[in-house]
């Protein structure tokens, strides 16, 4: 088959490879335009782009890159009839697809979604999984229609969610999943085997793009809470708290239980929310509104991230001070 593929982040550049070194023809890559990073504001590719250059070096040189600001501007929809693709397969784009290019080629376009569908539909379904405390997570292969993330269930992979689970760890397991299956779908659409499956909407869930406020720790939920937000927005964008007047992330927690805690002598029943009830050699322990929070590992504003313990060895935190969200 002819191929467009269509995508942008880490995550789109497992399917592309898997895709370039197929029997199929990778004609053109659609990813987002190049973006100003750090202070200098050079402009930086995204990681398909810069996977799409490393191609068009080796056997693959006749592959085309687009970087269009809207999808449905006019003359990139013609390049696309023009190069008459027999499918299109996006992972991760990050524009909405108007019905003109969805309905252009002879088997539509397939996406590749990080979550079971019809559950966690939208931008952030692995890191969402993770703070909600799903079980299991997985990669949904889906016919894309005008709706967000609507399309019929072409084929499903499920994946187990570990007690440790990452953002940036269940990203990695999951983006290997994406190529194999597509090529699935492809095979199966060749054969005139697929078998679409509707969404059931009234199962849906939504997964809302991820913000830098909303790492900003309350303690004034549980602490299991608290610990699969950590987890969940791990690399980014990283959940913290205030101490001192500097930002404090927090990279790594566990929950201690009310009752253990009592057993082992540290509970404070009637310190608020975010009050430090043990600094100990190797960790920091802080009341939540349920449980507490043992804190593993961290970086303080301007520093590199560290253990506690080698934390503590140069920076004074006592017993009784309080963690607490921006005002």
């Amino acid at each position: 088959m002819r191929i467009v593929f269509m995508g942008t982040p880490d995550f789109a550049v497992e399917t592309l490879k898997c895709l370039i070194d197929s029997k199929h023809d990778v004609v053109a890559v659609v990813t987002q335009p190049d973006q100003p990073k750090g202070r200098s504001k050079k402009l930086v590719p995204s990681p398909v782009k810069e996977a799409a250059l490393k191609a068009k070096e080796g056997k693959n040189s006749e592959i085309k890159i687009y970087q269009p600001i809207k999808a449905n501007d006019k003359r990139f929809i013609e390049e696309l009839l023009n190069i008459k693709p027999d499918v299109i397969v996006v992972a991760a784009f990050g524009q909405i697809l108007p019905a003109q290019i969805i309905n252009l080629p002879k088997y539509g376009c397939i996406n590749v979604h990080a979550s079971l569908l019809p559950k966690l539909r939208g931008a952030a379904p692995i890191q969402r999984a993770i703070i909600n405390g799903d079980k299991e997570s997985g990669v949904t292969i889906m016919q894309m229609d005008e709706g967000l993330d609507t399309g019929d269930i072409l084929l499903c992979r499920k994946c187990q969610i570990d007690d440790k689970e990452t953002g940036g760890s269940l990203f990695k397991k999951l983006a290997v999943f994406g190529g194999p299956m597509v090529l699935e779908v492809l095979e199966m659409a060749e054969n005139k085997t697929l078998k679409p499956v509707k969404q059931d909407d009234a199962r849906h869930t939504y997964a809302k793009m991820l913000k830098k406020d909303m790492g900003d720790i309350d303690f004034n939920v549980p602490a299991k809470e608290i610990e699969r937000l950590i987890r969940g927005l791990d690399p980014w964008p990283c959940a913290f708290t205030h101490i001192h007047g500097k930002t404090l992330k927090i990279w790594n927690a566990d929950v201690l239980s009310d009752a253990l805690a009592e057993k082992s002598g540290i509970a404070e029943k009637t310190a608020e929310a975010g009050t430090i009830i043990s600094v100990r050699k190797n960790d920091i322990i802080v009341k939540t509104a349920k449980d507490y929070l043992i804190i593993n590992s961290l970086q303080l504003e301007g520093k590199k991230r560290m253990e506690t313990g080698a934390f503590l060895r140069g920076y004074k935190i006592e017993k009784g001070e309080r963690f607490d969200k921006k005002n």
